[in-house]
């Protein structure tokens, strides 16, 4: 049977399995298993164990239990709602003021616990209630935390980043040095969006009353409401920057401080840290077979041949290696309208790296693009998953349709990020090249 046939079989069977609704690691590794059978026999199993027996030594792979559960302990301390308070009292006597402090409380928890979900969940119980009450936008004030939601897999530590590292070989500390500089480019943009069009826009976002702005004695008070936070931060990227611990290392050194960060907040309970412990064992599970299935459906194909068809298909595409890598981007940003971010990784990544990489691209700076990508996928209908966490949480009166329209101007905004990396990719590669 030709290469073509196999590969238009082999997807259309992935797809029908995912519209049937089954759990995407069984669907990849399944169909993978008895595509390997029927093409090159059962040996071809002792391949697939092989790769998975070669992960599973991985040391590497021990930071994804670590900063899940770091995760877990610090959306249940008090962290989020003094961080609130904080830039509650410092901006908002700004236009905008209040969407301004919620963009930073997202990109400081972004750089604390390495998923989506923690800030849209926490700023949506704490922000979005207090931004409406003062006649805020619906709008503005769920774009914002729908935006600054999705900086949690960019901002580093990140989950996605490692299993990025894992899948295409690269350094996990030079993917978390490369998301720093595009996470704040996308942060200041952010921004300037929300000053400008409030500006422009004065009812969008009122400033607070001058009865209820705080006194400079208030404001430094609040200011402790960032130390831990910072500590924790310094704890997990400061130890990989300065050279003191790897990245799986500084995982550790991250639950140390979501612990210490429970104890000062009186949050160190038994049940904080069963319930912290059960969900970490199911996510960290559902990662693992999900990376098992990687392997099958890597093995499967290779062994099919189709890296040939796939990058003689590239090579038609106009415009050269640049006309490719946006071609490149513009897939997988229509996956991440569908499909998960470790679906697409699964699936997207074997095909394209090898190209990526003959092509003379730096694997660091694509695997920054492709997680750009991943957050907006975050953020995008019709299953963006920070749309559900959002949508689980607000108001009655607030619809799935006010949530889809809310996103439309700060993915314009991420669009524009991500063209300017593309086109400065010292923007990502800077950080790596001087601490590596």
């Amino acid at each position: 049977m030709s290469i073509e046939a196999l590969t238009l079989m082999f997807f259309a069977a992935l797809l029908f399995f995912l519209l049937l609704g089954l759990p995407l690691a069984f669907v990849l590794g399944g169909v993978s298993v008895v595509f390997l059978y029927f093409t090159w026999g059962f040996d071809s199993f002792y391949m697939v164990a092989s790769q998975i027996w070669g992960t599973m030594g991985s040391f590497t792979l021990v930071a994804i239990p670590l900063f899940v559960f770091m995760a877990m302990i610090l959306e249940r301390t008090g962290v989020a709602r003094d961080l609130y308070r904080m830039m509650h009292l410092w901006c908002g006597g700004l236009r905008g003021g209040l969407a301004l402090g919620t963009l930073g409380i997202c990109a400081v928890f972004a750089a604390m616990v390495g998923i989506s979900g923690a800030a849209v969940v926490a700023m949506g119980t704490i922000a979005l209630p207090s931004m409406l009450e003062r006649g805020y936008d619906k709008s503005m004030a769920l774009g914002v935390i729908n935006t600054g939601g999705g900086w949690g897999i960019l901002i580093p530590p990140s989950i996605l980043m490692i299993l990025y590292a894992l899948i295409t070989g690269v350094s996990v500390g030079k993917m978390f040095a490369a998301g720093i500089m595009p996470g704040v480019l996308l942060m200041v943009l952010t921004a300037i969006y929300i000053i400008v069009r409030c500006h422009l826009q004065p009812e969008l976002a009122p400033a607070l009353p001058e009865e209820e702005r705080a006194s400079w004695p208030e404001k430094f008070r609040a200011l402790r409401a960032v130390l831990l936070p910072i500590g924790v931060v310094i704890m997990v990227l400061g130890s990989i920057i300065g050279g003191i611990t790897t990245p799986t290392e500084a995982a550790a050194m991250g639950v140390l401080g979501a612990l210490i960060s429970a104890a000062v907040y009186r949050q160190f309970k038994w049940s904080v840290l069963q319930e912290a412990a059960i969900r970490t064992f199911k996510l960290t599970g559902m990662i693992m077979w999900i990376l098992f299935a990687a392997h099958a459906f890597s093995a499967a194909y290779q062994s099919m041949g189709a890296q040939e068809l796939i990058e003689s298909l590239m090579n038609m595409i106009p415009g050269g290696p640049w006309g490719i890598i946006i071609a490149m981007m513009v897939i997988v940003f229509l996956l991440a309208m569908v499909l998960d971010p470790v679906g697409i990784m699964l699936i997207t990544l074997p095909v394209f790296m090898p190209i990526v990489e003959s092509l003379g691209f730096d694997p660091i700076w694509f695997g920054i693009l492709f997680v750009i990508n991943m957050e907006i996928g975050y953020m995008t209908p019709p299953f963006g998953f920070n749309l559900f966490y959002l949508k689980g949480i607000v108001p009655p009166g607030i619809t799935m349709g006010d949530i889809y329209r809310s996103i439309v101007p700060f993915v314009l905004v991420e669009i524009v990020g991500l063209g300017l990396i593309m086109v400065f990719p010292e923007i990502a590669t800077w950080l790596p090249d001087l601490f590596f």
